[in-house]
This record gives structure tokens, C-alpha cells and sequence, in this order.
């Protein structure tokens, strides 16, 4: 069943050839050219890995600090008691505290974006899995999100890094920023998002990494870009 498209997306699918694998900063020109919508959207690159997701060994998640922000507001929650409890106060955090926040996010409080966690307060907070593990927001050392140093943390979080976590369909899919941010901001970010991904290459993969790089905007068409110049063609 074909999917029916607007006329602001038709319009916007003639300005890009599908045939063409783009140069990232001519990408992003042709991006910033589409037919807007009535909102900031959101600038995605989306990979294509050569990676097996029901292999153990070869799952990719990390990471990765925006140079340039990411145009987000976010709300952030701290399990942590004592002086990381206060440092991660002193840095903007939204919600902190320990017992007392476990039982709220057990009683359905979700107004939070990330949670960030110490070592010790994982003991129960691991109980919340089956709450915050399908939102993704279950703190993990992997995504910098259990650490003793809850300033840092929020302080990363609150500039702009963002997480990206491989699919069941081997891709991965991560926000570079919003469409209104200047074309060099976009591209500081795309480069330092393709950085991150191909340092996440597993040991176990063999051949090539990334078959595929995509970027693109909330409802509009994606484009192709081309894997050597952008730097992903491992």
C-alpha cells in the first residue's frame, strides 16, 4: 500500500535526487531549502549498519557531546543522595533525590527527559526497569548516565549530548539539531554524531560498518550522503 504524501513533502522529494549521494555541507543546503512546516524541526542522520542487532557482541550504543547544542530543552532526573545530590542540584537539575523519587517514578511520574544515576543509588534503582527501560531512560555506565560525578552529567546532558542505540533492524538514528540552526552549526554537529557512531564500530564486526548514511528532517525526504566524504565509510 503506497503511502500518501502531501504536496508540501512532493515538493519538497523534486528538490532531491534520489539517484545522488550528497556532500554533507550541499546536504544541508538542500535541507534548509525544502518547503518548511510550521514548526523548528528536528535534523536526524540515520545509519545503516553492517552489524548483526540479534548478536550480543555487535551491539552499538554510546554517546555524544554536540558542539553546537541541541536546540533542546531537557528535563533532568538524579537518583543520588549526599554531596552528588547536591552538586547535581548546583548544575540545573530538574528533580533530585532518592527514595522518595523512586516511589514518585514508581507512582507514574514521567515528566522528566533523562535520568542519571551514582553507583550505590542503582541498587534500587534497578527496580524501576520495567518503567524506565521501555521509555530508554534506565541509567546505564555505558551512555555516561550512572556516575559519581552527577555535575558533569547533567551539565552534558543540559548542553546537548545526545544517545544513540542500535535497532532491531541494524540501524541507528540520532538528532544532529533543529532545521533553524545556521548550515555550519548542523554540520559541526552531523561530523561530531559520525565520529561518535564509527568509534562505536563493535570488535566483532567484519567488513564494513556503516552501508548506509541518511540525513533528513521531521517530515521531509531524506538524503542520501556520500560515506567517503563524510567520514563514515569504515
Amino acid at each position: 500500500m503506497s503511502i500518501k504524501r502531501s504536496k508540501r513533502y512532493r515538493a519538497a522529494a523534486e528538490k532531491v535526487a534520489l539517484d545522488k549521494s550528497y556532500e554533507l555541507a550541499e546536504a544541508l543546503r538542500v535541507l534548509k531549502s525544502l518547503p518548511p512546516v510550521k514548526f523548528d524541526q528536528t535534523v536526524t542522520l540515520s545509519f545503516r549498519l553492517g552489524v548483526d542487532p540479534k548478536q550480543s557482541d555487535q551491539m552499538v550504543r554510546g554517546t555524544c557531546p554536540l558542539p553546537k547544542g541541541s536546540g533542546k530543552s531537557v528535563r533532568v532526573l538524579v537518583f543520588a543522595q549526599g554531596a552528588a545530590a547536591e552538586a547535581a542540584k548546583e548544575a540545573g537539575a530538574e528533580y533530585v533525590g532518592y527514595e522518595e523519587l523512586i516511589k514518585k517514578v514508581q507512582g507514574g511520574f514521567q515528566d522528566f527527559d533523562v535520568a542519571i544515576a551514582t553507583p550505590s543509588a542503582m541498587t534500587e534503582v534497578r527496580k524501576l526497569g520495567k518503567i524506565l527501560g521501555p521509555r530508554g531512560l534506565m541509567p546505564n555506565p555505558k551512555t555516561g548516565t550512572v556516575t559519581e560525578d552527577t555535575a558533569s552529567a547533567v551539565r552534558e546532558v543540559k548542553a546537548g549530548r545526545v544517545e544513540f542505540k542500535l535497532d532491531r533492524n541494524g540501524n541507528v538514528a540520532v538528532s544532529a539539531g533543529k532545521i533553524s540552526f545556521s548550515e555550519e552549526d548542523l554540520a559541526a554537529n552531523c561530523k561530531a554524531i559520525i565520529e561518535a557512531v564509527t568509534r562505536a564500530k563493535p570488535q566483532g564486526v567484519k567488513g564494513k560498518f556503516v552501508l548506509g548514511l541518511t540525513l533528513g528532517a521531521t517530515m521531509s525526504p531524506g538524503i542520501r550522503l556520500d560515506l567517503t566524504s563524510s567520514g563514515a565509510a569504515i
